[in-house]
C-alpha cells in the first residue's frame, strides 16, 4: 500500500528492486538492485535512466518502470546529513 502512495518527482533517486507478485511492467533481471534517476512520470509508471555497462562504455538505459517494482533510495542521505553536520561546525 505504502509503494503506491509515495510521490516521485523528476530527478529523484531510487532503486530497482523487482517485486515477483506484480508481472506487469515488471523489469528484466538484470536491472534488479539497480539505482536509476527518475525522468518522467505517469499515472501508473516512472520512467528511469539505469547505468549499463556494454563492453567498454557504459550507456544510460531509459525504462519504464510500474511503482510497485521501485522504492525510493536512500544512498543520498547520508551525503546530505554530513553537509548538515558540517554546516553546523562551520557555523
Amino acid at each position: 500500500m505504502s509503494k503506491n502512495l509515495t510521490t516521485y518527482k523528476v530527478g529523484d533517486i531510487v532503486d530497482v528492486v523487482v517485486d515477483g507478485s506484480i508481472h506487469k511492467s515488471m523489469p528484466y533481471k538484470y536491472y534488479h538492485g539497480r539505482t536509476g534517476r527518475v525522468f518522467n512520470v505517469n499515472p501508473r509508471a516512472l520512467g528511469v535512466i539505469v547505468n549499463k555497462q556494454v563492453r567498454n562504455r557504459i550507456i544510460g538505459k531509459r525504462l519504464h518502470i510500474r511503482v510497485e517494482h521501485l522504492k525510493l533510495s536512500t544512498c543520498r542521505e547520508e551525503f546530505l546529513n554530513r553537509i548538515k553536520q558540517n554546516d553546523q561546525v562551520i557555523f
